[in-house]
């Protein structure tokens, strides 16, 4: 006959630290996601501010036509609407300003332009020329007809003036206001 070997008995002690082990470390894990979860949603709706866009790309009641000169001399408008920036909110503040200016064409009776140059993002002004009146980039000391036209050859500036999108209601001037990229040649509007 063949001896036989008995394995030695298991040890409770040790299932249990086992058992203890696994059930202390499942509580730890599934209390870990309990506090995550709500954590992530605090954390959420605390940046949601912070991920909301600028108003842009909107239509902006500017001014009455009857205010703009007949003979086509730009006045710049400010772009006027309730701001939030984060968790404020500041009611009527300025976000921008335009150039506007009768055309004379029946089909396209107001120009609107944005007033900040595409080159660097300066503030485009009126420059009196003895050629007449102009826009003109004082920091990169450029001009551009009342087309927004580049008027210098070579121009630093990369492309004309950002001409914005007009509607006329009821004798109104409403504008499309957006910014664009600075320093490219085409004009792309900031998302």
């Amino acid at each position: 006959m063949e001896p036989t070997v008995s394995s030695p008995a298991p040890e409770s002690g040790s299932n249990d630290a086992r058992r203890s082990f696994i059930a202390k470390m499942s509580a730890a894990v599934l209390g870990g996601f309990a506090l995550v979860v709500p954590a992530l949603t605090a954390l959420t709706a605390y940046l949601n501010p912070v991920r909301q866009r600028s108003p842009g790309g909107e239509f902006f009641r500017l001014t009455a036509l009857a205010t703009l000169p007949e003979d086509g001399t730009p006045r710049r408008f400010p772009v006027i609407t309730d701001r939030r920036d984060a968790w404020n909110r500041y009611p009527r503040e300025p976000i921008g300003a335009v150039w506007l200016r009768r055309t004379g064409d029946q089909q396209d009776p107001v120009a609107a332009f944005q007033v900040v140059c595409p080159h660097a993002g300066c503030i485009i002004g009126l420059d009196t020329t003895p050629d007449g009146v102009r826009f003109f980039c004082p920091c990169h000391v450029a001009g551009f007809d009342l087309e927004g036209r580049r008027t210098d050859r070579p121009s630093p500036s990369p492309r004309d003036m950002d001409r914005l999108e007009v509607e006329l209601r009821d004798g109104e001037v409403w504008v499309k206001f957006e910014n664009f990229i600075l320093g490219t040649s085409q004009q792309i509007a900031e998302s």
